[in-house]
């Protein structure tokens, strides 16, 4: 059987062994996804039918796991939790001018006024030079203060 006739055949079969293992849509299409792409790439010879699909569904409910304990050790806050767990109305919209800035820039400056690295260990932390850490914290903070003061006019 090719790969594209055991993905028409098993997608549903392992979706749903997936979805009662995470309880969430999104993780369970990935969980299917990550399934099959293992498949491909281990190319399993299987003595029959039912090895195969005892194969994948073992290898999808391992998947599943491996997320379930991804989740446990990295949990995740939304935006809209952390912002109202901020003490004052001005730190909301800091929060929310912070997070429009690009990448590099706000890198820095979460490490350096959040975290509380010195520009040195940011230097080593993301492997630039010390003078371009601060070069990024002055436009991130040039960035932000137009972006605050747009917002209280």
């Amino acid at each position: 059987m090719d790969i594209e006739e055991t993905v028409i055949k098993y997608n549903n079969l392992i979706y749903k062994v997936c979805i009662i293992i995470l309880c969430d849509e999104h993780d369970a299409q990935d969980a299917v996804q990550d399934t099959f792409c293992v498949y491909i790439e281990k190319r399993p010879n299987f003595s029959d039918e039912n090895h195969e699909k005892a194969w994948l569904i073992r290898v999808a409910t391992n998947i599943s796991r491996n997320m379930i304990r991804f989740r446990i050790r990295h949990p995740k806050i939304s935006i809209d939790e952390l912002a109202n767990s901020l003490p004052a109305e001005e730190h909301k919209e800091i929060l929310t001018e912070l997070l429009e800035l690009p990448l590099k820039q706000k890198m820095v400056i979460y490490l350096y006024y959040a975290e509380g690295y010195s520009v040195k260990e940011i230097s080593g932390i993301l492997k630039i030079s010390e003078n371009a850490v601060k070069k990024r914290m002055q436009r991130g903070r040039k960035q932000l203060y137009i972006l605050c003061k747009e917002a209280y006019k």
